[in-house]
């Protein structure tokens, strides 16, 4: 096992070197000038020649006049050291700016992932052991909508009802503004806006891993063991935890792991469309206004996530079914 984690551990090394080595260099084929646009507030404030000086004495500060290997040399060694650089746009350090929308992606995502894991699995299971029966048809239908429809439209029908019609929730932002309180006040005032959202975002999960959970119930249960376990008596709660479940979680576990990496990751289109300071729409903004520093960071930071919840995964396996062994 340590020899195979050793191992894994300088693949995820060598995955991540050469991926931000592409990442960089993709990111300054992209068109426009991060000089230009820094000075873009000046322009009609000095004289050409002024502009002309302050332009290459930030393009040198910059050092973008270097051969593009030499730079990402430079931006590997600075990054290795915690220093992602400077954002373009909020002048701060990147690892600062990136803070925030990552503490809200992660408040918000814990939230979807509990009550989404808490809803999907008991209900798949349920389904796979009423298999065919109406209660079973219903949720089926109600999956395939929901998987079928894209997450805008969700939220839109949302908003309409509970926000336009009920006039029960807000739609923009994570607090009221101006709003003064601390502890439990500015936790329900935030609960209260962050409703809507994570309806949203937790209907729109809930179809995928019901169908998968139910697909691995129900073939477990078929299953002659499940049969044996019966015939000897035991109670039904006993074969399906006991027995069913814990062959069926085998195949969904990557699934639920990626589903608890996933707390990382903002929600493109639910933080555009209600107005939330995440990760998602964070990324979008830095891409948009060519802060592609931290676009970089941000896309580094992903691949890192993925690369562990691999791991992750790989090892639960013998975790979850002794019969697995990982030796190599």
């Amino acid at each position: 096992m340590v020899k195979y984690i050793s191992k894994r551990i300088l693949y995820m090394v060598f995955v991540f070197c050469i991926l931000s080595l592409v990442l960089y260099y993709l990111y300054n084929l992209i068109p426009g000038d991060p000089v230009a646009q820094q000075l873009e507030p000046l322009k009609g404030q000095i004289t050409p020649e002024e502009y002309d000086i302050r332009y290459r004495q930030l393009r040198d500060q910059m050092g973008l006049d270097d051969p593009l290997i030499v730079r990402y040399s430079r931006w590997f060694k600075a990054m290795l050291r915690g220093d992602f650089g400077m954002s373009h746009r909020y002048r701060r350090p990147v690892i600062d700016v990136v803070l925030v929308p990552l503490r809200n992606t992660v408040f918000i995502n814990i939230f979807v992932v509990t009550i989404g894991l808490a809803i999907t699995i008991p209900l798949g299971i349920l389904c796979a052991v009423k298999r065919n029966t109406v209660f079973d048809k219903a949720i089926q239908v109600f999956t395939i909508i929901g998987h079928s429809l894209p997450q805008f439209i969700i939220a839109l029908l949302a908003i309409y009802y509970f926000a336009v019609i009920k006039e029960w929730f807000p739609v923009s932002g994570m607090n009221t503004p101006n709003f003064q309180g601390t502890g439990w006040e500015l936790f329900k005032d935030t609960m209260y806006h962050l409703t809507l959202p994570l309806f949203v975002i937790i209907i729109y999960s809930l179809a995928s891993m019901t169908r998968h959970v139910r697909a691995a119930m129900s073939d477990a249960l078929g299953m002659d063991y499940i049969k044996t376990a019966r015939a000897k008596g035991l109670k039904e709660r006993v074969v399906i935890f006991s027995h069913a479940w814990r062959n069926a979680l085998l195949p969904v576990v990557t699934l639920i792991i990626n589903w608890f990496m996933s707390i990382f990751s903002g929600s493109l289109v639910v933080e555009r469309m209600f107005n939330l300071h995440g990760m998602g729409k964070f990324y979008i903004d830095a891409l948009n206004n060519q802060d592609y520093n931290v676009a970089i960071a941000i896309q580094l930071f992903y691949i890192v996530i993925a690369l562990v919840g691999n791991l992750i995964a790989d090892l639960s396996y013998g975790i979850v079914d002794p019969r697995v062994r990982i030796n190599n």
